[in-house]
């Protein structure tokens, strides 16, 4: 049988990520040159959940949401089984990372799943499509909201730079539901036409999230993140990322096999279930956190986004790879 012919081991996203990091790492952006970066971000990603919302497939989603067991257990590992895996982590290493980056850790995992890679994984390896784009957009929608009060609840000021208020939520609102909502209400008008430039989407995807990791780590720059970072902190990120990871996913795996959950429905569990999305991550961490800590509370999130990039790119391969030759 045919090899198949995957993703590439290495995502060129990661590298214009890290590209990025070593801009504004050499050429901060400063004064009112950083007020202008800062407020074009806010714009694209505007027009990123605006084009999100106009992708979104009503008919997908009703043809999904009937399958409640599933997306309670999706909902349960991405909400309750996170967040408790990352107090965890942060309580067993509060004394060899810095603080500030333990608080990156633990903010990404109140953080809602992603959508398009999530959707595209659960595909590739023959799952349940249509449970996996209602179950990773409700994801989304909810995590809106319910992100920024997990953040209040769990996260203290202490270090982290939170300033939870009106004005955060006003933002998160404003910037992220109400043009995905408007998009996904004008979607007879331009689904068609985002639907056949999905380039489009991507361009605007990948884009505004540089933009705002550029913003984001020019400011840390200016208030001395290297020299706050150590090589031991980065090491230990990695590691406990990839402990996070590999716990919710072993334990979506066992549920689903207690569970006796058909192979499409478990795929999806998988999938959806243990992935915590950048796009909206990083967006909220502006809105939610001080100007000055948010280049170090996103890092995790990177890192974290490219491992379990290149862990879902393997084990979709593998179930897709069962599947034909079952």
């Amino acid at each position: 049988m045919r090899a198949i012919r995957f993703i590439p081991s290495l995502d060129p996203f990661l590298l214009f990520l890290i590209a990025t990091v070593a801009t504004a790492s050499f050429l901060p952006v400063r004064g009112m040159a950083a007020a202008w970066i800062g407020l074009i971000a806010d714009l694209a990603i505007v027009l990123l959940f605006f084009l999100h919302g106009a992708k979104l497939s009503r008919d997908a989603i009703m043809q999904g949401i009937g399958n409640w067991r599933l997306h309670l257990l999706v909902f349960g590992s991405t909400y309750i089984l996170f967040p408790t895996i990352g107090l965890g982590a942060v309580g067993l290493s509060g004394r060899w990372i810095d603080p500030l980056l333990l608080s990156g850790l633990l903010y990404l995992t109140l953080l809602p799943s992603t959508v398009q890679s999530s959707i595209a994984f659960t595909a590739i390896a023959g799952g349940n499509v249509a449970a996996a784009v209602c179950s990773a957009s409700l994801s989304n929608l909810v995590g809106i909201l319910l992100t920024p009060l997990l953040v209040s609840l769990l996260m203290t000021t202490s270090g982290s730079g939170v300033q939870m208020s009106w004005h955060s939520i006003e933002a998160i609102l404003l910037q992220l539901l109400l043009p995905f909502v408007a998009g996904h209400l004008l979607r007879p008008l331009i689904g068609g036409f985002v639907t056949r430039n999905k380039g489009i989407l991507q361009i605007v995807d990948r884009g505004s999230i540089l933009l705002v990791v550029y913003s984001a780590f020019s400011a840390a720059v200016v208030n001395g993140i290297w020299l706050m970072l150590g090589w031991r902190d980065m090491a230990a990120l990695l590691i406990l990322s990839a402990l996070i990871l590999a716990i919710v996913m072993g334990a979506n795996v066992l549920v689903a096999r207690l569970l006796k959950m058909p192979r499409e429905d478990a795929i999806v569990l998988l999938f959806c279930g243990s992935k915590k999305s950048l796009v909206s991550g990083v967006p909220m961490a502006g809105a939610l956190f001080a100007p000055a800590s948010v280049g170090m509370i996103v890092l995790p999130l990177m890192v974290f986004h490219q491992l379990q990039l290149f862990v879902c790119a393997a084990l979709a391969a593998r179930y897709r790879r069962q599947m034909e030759a079952g």
